[in-house]
């Protein structure tokens, strides 16, 4: 698992300021609604980050608890939360393969390839473990991921991102190293940071391990955790998953 996050949530926000977390919660929304789960229910959210997903599901009337295994995110999720939302959000520290919050949830949520962090079996396993172990019977467990197809057949290449806002310049590169017998990319990264009025740039190095999955062997691992695999699609369009589907989207049901 990674724990990079915490140099990184410093500008996590501003590298993902393009990214459409109203889009991406009405998609899970509409998902949730479609297995039953009720519009005000209670959510967990394994890998909670900053909680922007977290404000927008709170804003469509669930309450939602988050965890994440980065100090410094959550620390910044606590910190951006709505003042209106205040009962609706909860945020702790907690690893995604052994958190225990003690009480059951009508679904459980995990967003932003956190279950691709999961580079093992015994990971991925705990981390399905923990899904169920806040499930109500017949509660819903929704995670996206790499889709191993769509990887193979149109491989990571480097990629360069630049963003910035009134007080800082960051520019990020990313250099995929792909390890084929482990199903793993690692995502070596180098963020240069430059505050608005200073000549100096500063340096982060950081390697994110990610894993890409394969329908069967999740249906496996859910099954081992007392979950039946119930649909999978392509993450925001819904078209079924294929060789262009790089981020799939799995729905599971507790028994």
């Amino acid at each position: 698992m990674n724990k990079n996050f915490d140099s990184y949530s410093a500008y996590y926000d501003l590298l993902y300021r393009d990214k459409d977390y109203s889009a991406e919660t009405q998609f899970v929304h509409a998902l949730l609604a479609k297995h039953g789960v009720p519009v005000r229910g209670n959510l967990l959210e394994l890998g909670c980050g900053t909680g922007k997903h977290a404000e927008g599901f709170a804003r469509l009337g669930y309450g939602l608890h988050g965890v994440d295994m980065s100090p410094a995110m959550v620390t910044a999720a606590n910190a951006r939360k709505p003042a209106d939302l205040a009962e609706r959000l909860a945020f702790a520290v907690g690893d995604v393969r052994d958190a225990r919050v003690g009480k059951p949830f009508d679904a459980v949520i995990s967003l932003f390839h956190v279950a691709s962090y999961q580079t093992t079996n015994a990971d991925l396993g705990a981390m399905f473990q923990t899904a169920a172990a806040h499930l109500k019977s017949g509660g819903v467990f929704l995670f996206d991921c790499w889709y191993g197809p769509a990887v193979l057949t149109e491989r990571p290449v480097v990629r360069i991102k630049r963003m910035y806002n009134d007080d800082v310049e960051v520019l990020r590169i990313a250099e995929p190293v792909m390890h084929p017998n482990e199903n793993v990319v690692d995502v070596n990264y180098t963020v240069l940071v430059k505050q608005k009025g200073v000549e100096q740039v500063s340096e982060l190095r950081e390697t994110h391990r990610m894993r890409y999955l394969f329908a069967p062997e999740v249906e496996v691992l859910l099954g081992q955790a007392g979950m039946r695999l119930v649909e999978r699609m392509e993450w925001l369009s819904g078209k079924p998953t294929g060789f262009e589907s790089w981020a799939a989207t799995f729905v599971a049901v507790r028994a």
